[in-house]
């Protein structure tokens, strides 16, 4: 019996052409029958070049075709609200780019509507679908490290270290930019998923590099997003955890992550600075013997990998919201998922503006 195809419109032409277009193609199960861009002309070179049967410049247009029964949507996070609220009261399930929003009552308000309206709801949280990243999952449950005493989590890039690389929405906080936004949405749900909630933060925000030039005029504008962010949190079990990220970081050490506890160490890394997902290397040491690589089982293997390491876990994503389409109910990570970042993510601004350390509200399930 062959499975039925899943008609979907993709929103935001940017990651949306790199990653989610060729993604959801590549899925057995899904079918882009749509695109949208503001600029009509833009949209239907787009559909042109990757065979998509409509474009539009109307959202209300796309989400008004019976093919589409889905929207995936990656544009920049202050259109999110709008453009998913949109989809889901059209009765569409929603993949959505992290951060979910801009805060987390705007996240709260989608799961409501997404639950009124039985929509299927998934986040592009992918470091959960690398195979290094399950593996060590699977070392933590099992009890490797022990009683853990120390998390240390490094990610720190050179995608923005560039003063002239231009100014855009990315460096504007009241539109959701910044490094918190990039790294630490990420940064939060995967310490959610392999180590439960949090109990409290203290956060500091900092932005080097306080001027950028606009890419029309020259001129030089206003940065008010940050660009390094400096993070401590206290896990609802008293494991200490901190948290360093910065995207101006010139030969920055990349992304890093160890974990120590009283009967082993584990360490997960990968330095590659021109791809955030190839080359993560899983090093483990029980107590008293050194740091070895841990070989990576074939059945967490990709079935295939490809020139940019984002596209093999992004269909990974893709095949969880299926999974979950098909079963009429969204599985982890979806918005709920996509609330927990959303909400730490907002109490480390809250920390920065206070200076103190913030507590969080115990009835949020990590």
């Amino acid at each position: 019996m062959t499975e039925p195809q899943i008609g979907v419109a993709v929103v935001g032409t940017g990651f949306g052409q790199k990653i989610h277009i060729p993604g959801l193609q590549a899925h057995h199960r899904t079918r882009v029958v749509a695109v949208y861009h503001r600029d009509r002309a833009k949209a239907e070179a787009i559909a042109q070049a990757h065979q998509i049967p409509q474009a539009s410049d109307s959202l209300e247009a796309i989400a008004a075709l019976p093919e589409v029964q889905a929207f995936s949507i990656s544009t920049p996070p202050f259109l999110h609200l709008e453009q998913a609220e949109l989809a889901i009261k059209a009765g569409k399930h929603v993949l959505l780019e992290k951060p979910t929003t801009l805060t987390v009552a705007e996240a709260q308000h989608l799961q409501s509507l997404a639950i009124a309206h039985r929509v299927v709801t998934c986040l592009d949280f992918e470091f959960r679908f690398i195979p290094t990243w399950q593996r060590l999952s699977e070392l933590l449950a099992a009890g490797f490290v022990g009683q853990k005493r120390l998390i240390k989590i490094d990610w720190l890039v050179s995608s923005r270290a560039d003063a002239q690389r231009p100014w855009n929405w990315y460096a504007r906080k009241d539109q959701g930019g910044g490094a918190l936004g990039a790294m630490g949405s990420h940064t939060f749900d995967y310490i959610a998923w392999l180590f439960g909630p949090v109990k409290r933060l203290w956060g500091h925000l900092s932005t080097t590099i306080p001027l950028r030039p606009d890419p029309t005029t020259g001129e030089l504008k206003p940065v008010t997003s940050d660009d390094t962010c400096t993070i401590l949190l206290e896990l609802t079990d008293g494991t200490p955890c901190q948290i360093t990220l910065s995207s101006v970081t010139h030969q920055g050490r990349g992304h890093w992550l160890e974990v120590y506890g009283d009967r082993g160490t584990l360490v997960l890394g990968n330095d590659n600075q021109a791809d955030y997902v190839h080359g993560f290397k899983l090093w483990a040491a029980p107590f008293g013997q050194p740091l070895s690589e841990v070989e990576i089982p074939e059945r967490l293997a990709f079935p295939r990998t490809y020139p940019d390491g984002r596209l093999a876990p992004f269909i990974r994503v893709v095949d969880q919201w299926v999974k979950g389409i098909d079963q009429g109910k969204s599985l982890a990570p979806s918005l709920q998922e996509g609330i927990y970042s959303q909400l730490l993510m907002d109490l480390t601004h809250q920390s920065n503006e206070t200076g103190a350390w913030v507590e969080v509200p115990p009835e949020w399930p990590g």
